[in-house]
């Protein structure tokens, strides 16, 4: 029973003002609890998420293995295919992205596959690769530097891989991969393309049937909480996982698939109140549109590199800047923790890897708005100031 439920014991009302007091008292508990407590993320993850969202997770649970949970998760996979406008296969695992990586490779590869590693995040893909026992070549850039296409031509041209790996929004570095200049470099040798886009999809215009998988996070620019990850293949990925050795039992694609294309549910217990939250954000990012999106995401990305061009300085190669967060030089050192407890209802991100403290980073991911950044930028300035 709800906490609401307990005081409308106890409060007197009239039987036909019933729901209308449940709503009421209801809404009046969810402030009270979340009051003073929360601050406005600008950091790369888990990003902002609206109040009708939070409430959309707090619905009675179901089954998942009835009717209504099949409608809820097979609407979910209509939808995520028509913002994303694709007819690949599509799935909705209770996992973090990481999860994704390991099941793209464990069901992506057999044998050899090529990482190419611009920063943390690209780097942590290789390194799941190896604990899965894979032969992995790197294909290394400098942070701050893209991945280029040439680059992978030599060396698909040097070996056969099986797949290549792409981070396509490197997280720690706010470099972003052009996949339109990747994916036919390694559809000519043969290879499948991997792409990562944990922090970018649903922010960026990203045209997911460039690749054999493409993967994402619920806690970036889907605007949830943390646990859910999604993902896309193409029919030559799901040929690959029929055949895959070692693929495991939780992270089985072609397990998935069919339990999602066949009877709209998936192989093991969801997080269904995070389903319930995606379903409602899907409605919100249709009603909004994928370019309408991509638009406000660019909004934001120019007006914080800008003001960090201003201020500091870019840490992104020029043109490959990120379009949902900023990675900034720290060119006055300043500290990121004594920033932050200045900002009080507001917080940004450290440096990750081995660029932390040399660099910051701003988000501008999600449901957040040109307003948001603007408000962030301008309290940052009366800070330092």
């Amino acid at each position: 029973m709800h906490l609401c439920d307990h005081i409308l014991r106890h409060v007197n009302f009239v039987p036909e003002q019933t729901d209308e007091l449940t709503i009421y008292v209801k809404k009046h508990l969810i402030t009270m609890v979340r009051s003073g407590t929360h601050k406005k993320l600008f950091i790369p993850g888990p990003t902002e998420v609206r109040e009708e969202v939070l409430d959309a997770q707090a619905q009675w649970m179901i089954g998942h293995r009835s009717k209504e949970f099949s409608e809820l998760y097979g609407g979910i996979i209509e939808k995520v295919k028509k913002f994303l406008d694709t007819d690949m296969h599509t799935c909705v695992y209770t996992s973090s992205g990481t999860g994704l990586m390991e099941a793209a490779i464990r069901n992506g590869v057999d044998k050899r596959v090529l990482c190419c590693v611009n920063g943390a995040f690209s780097e942590r893909w290789a390194e799941i690769a190896e604990a899965c026992g894979k032969e992995v070549d790197r294909l290394e850039f400098e942070w701050g530097k893209a991945v280029k296409p040439e680059a992978i031509e030599r060396k698909l041209e040097e070996k056969e891989y099986e797949a290549v790996t792409v981070v396509q929004n490197e997280t720690s570095t706010g470099v972003r991969a052009k996949l339109e200049e990747l994916s036919p470099v390694v559809k000519k040798h043969g290879a499948l393309l991997l792409v990562d886009t944990v922090s970018s999809l649903g922010g960026d215009n990203i045209d997911v049937n460039l690749a054999d998988m493409v993967l994402t996070s619920s806690q970036k620019c889907f605007a949830l909480p943390p646990g859910l990850a999604i993902c896309t293949m193409s029919d030559a990925m799901l040929e690959k996982s029929k055949n895959a050795k070692d693929k495991g039992y939780y992270f089985d694609l072609e397990h998935m698939i069919e339990y999602t294309e066949t009877k709209k549910q998936t192989p093991e217990t969801p997080a269904i109140s995070l389903m319930f939250a995606l379903d409602a954000e899907l409605d919100y990012m249709l009603k909004e549109g994928k370019e309408g999106r991509y638009r406000r995401h660019v909004e934001m990305a120019e007006h914080v590199r800008n003001w960090a061009k201003k201020n500091f300085a870019l840490f992104a190669e020029p043109g490959y800047e990120s379009v949902t967060v900023t990675c900034v030089r720290n060119t006055k050192n300043i500290n990121v923790g004594e920033l932050n407890k200045a900002l009080r209802d507001m917080t940004i991100s450290d440096g990750y890897g081995k660029i932390k403290g040399s660099t910051f980073r701003i988000a501008h991911m999600g449901d957040l708005t040109l307003k948001d950044v603007q408000e962030l930028t301008a309290r940052i300035d009366e800070v330092i100031s």
